[in-house]
């Protein structure tokens, strides 16, 4: 099963998780002391560059009956909605620009390009999922109550459509995005705690289906309108770019979620969980994305996706200095700091979730050693660091991991 001792697993003891946290704390202070008028420009610039995107793109669709035009069109327009979606909504959300007190770049005013509403993203994300991260039962993000993406989840035969449910979660990834906070699992079971409850569903539908409502005017009704003749393949334009910003953003979610080594915990590990053990779990939980500064941008920064779990709230543009950080304590304490390209992440978590279709007993791993899913009793209680005694280094997670893939390709 998933993690229940995160020090445990970590080859850690209570002393090194604590001083890892007053490390990370260190980052925090040093980031936050250091924010100033070239962060403000950055995002400034970044607004500007989408802004002028979105606007080409929509130019460009006046002449859309003309398939060149239609191309253009959807590719200013599908790179401007997936800069708006990762780089600036998602990070103004999260409050990573407040410190400007900028209302207009501000994380309770901001309302983004997709059907989802801000302020229900903000509770399933900001506070559930960055809060108990990778914790089954407490994150919805865990395959989004759609998909069987760990051992731990028991295997129904719903899941053997994870592979069509997926593909059609990345297609219209920004309704599952818009429905996950109406928790519609526990609507369809009838879990109603009272009329209270049932009242305030029914407020967050409304909430839904008005933006929804919005966004649907506004992609196909009101923009090709505007075209005039053109309307229909304008319409399917912006169809066309939506899509290929909801693909785009499941694919980098996923890849910082679901590859091998983004770990999985149990409620009983967050039981008086430390600051030092929060950081220390967001960081065993996450995964990056290897690349350069195109890739950092597109991904709106969460090809850093252990920088951005360990500080959500810290600018964007400053993960790539902090992931320097990062590393130089993932080598201190021997702790693996996941991280691969794009195609290799994305490659593994579709690899899990078409393996995790099947039922357990068609699956060799087991649910304590599975490149998916691991927990301490892989190591059979030897889980303390020792040194080594030629190189004087720390040997603990990281290198435990590594002998481990080095027995298991022997045989």
């Amino acid at each position: 099963m998933a993690i229940s001792d995160v020090k445990e697993y970590a080859h850690l003891t209570e002393a090194d998780v604590e001083a890892l946290g007053e490390e990370f704390d260190a980052i925090r202070r040093d980031i936050e002391s250091s924010r100033g008028a070239a962060d403000a420009r950055y995002i400034r610039n970044v607004i500007r560059l989408q802004r002028a995107l979105e606007i080409a793109g929509r130019t460009a669709l006046f002449a859309s009956n003309k398939r060149p035009a239609w191309l253009a069109g959807v590719a200013l327009l599908g790179t401007a909605k997936i800069i708006e979606n990762m780089e600036i909504g998602h990070n103004v959300m999260h409050g990573q620009w407040d410190w400007m007190n900028d209302p207009e770049i501000h994380s309770s005013s901001w309302e983004w390009d997709n059907t989802g509403p801000s302020k229900h993203w903000k509770q399933t994300h900001n506070f559930l999922h960055h809060k108990y991260t990778n914790v089954l039962g407490m994150d919805d993000d865990i395959g989004y109550g759609l998909l069987r993406v760990t051992r731990d989840q028991r295997w129904k035969p719903f899941n053997i459509g994870n592979p069509v449910y997926n593909l059609l979660l990345q297609l219209f990834f920004e309704f599952g995005v818009a429905v996950q906070h109406l928790e519609l699992g526990k609507v369809a079971a009838g879990r109603f705690k009272g009329d209270a409850e049932r009242a305030e569903f029914e407020r967050k539908r409304q909430e839904v289906l008005v933006k929804v409502g919005r966004q649907m005017a506004k992609d196909y009704v009101v923009f090709p309108a505007l075209t005039g003749p053109a309307w229909k393949s304008t319409m399917t334009a912006n169809l066309a770019a939506n899509m290929v910003r909801n693909v785009w953003t499941n694919a980098v979610i996923f890849c910082g979620h679901f590859p091998d080594g983004a770990e999985k915990f149990t409620k009983a590990d967050i039981d008086g969980e430390s600051k030092g053990q929060w950081y220390l779990r967001q960081m065993l939980g996450s995964a990056n994305i290897s690349g350069g500064p195109v890739i950092h941008f597109m991904t709106g920064n969460l090809s850093h996706q252990i920088e951005h779990h360990l500080f959500p709230d810290l600018p964007s543009n400053r993960y790539v200095h902090i992931a320097v950080r990062v590393r130089e304590l993932a080598d201190k304490y021997d702790l693996p700091y996941t991280t691969g390209s794009l195609p290799v992440q994305y490659f593994k978590a579709w690899r899990t979730i078409l393996k995790l279709s099947l039922p357990n007993k068609y699956l060799r791993a087991t649910a304590d050693d599975a490149p998916e899913t691991a927990s301490e009793r892989k190591f059979g209680g030897n889980a303390v660091p020792v040194i080594d005694p030629e190189t004087g280094r720390r040997r603990g997670l990281r290198s435990a991991l590594t002998a481990g893939r080095r027995r298991l390709s022997r045989r």
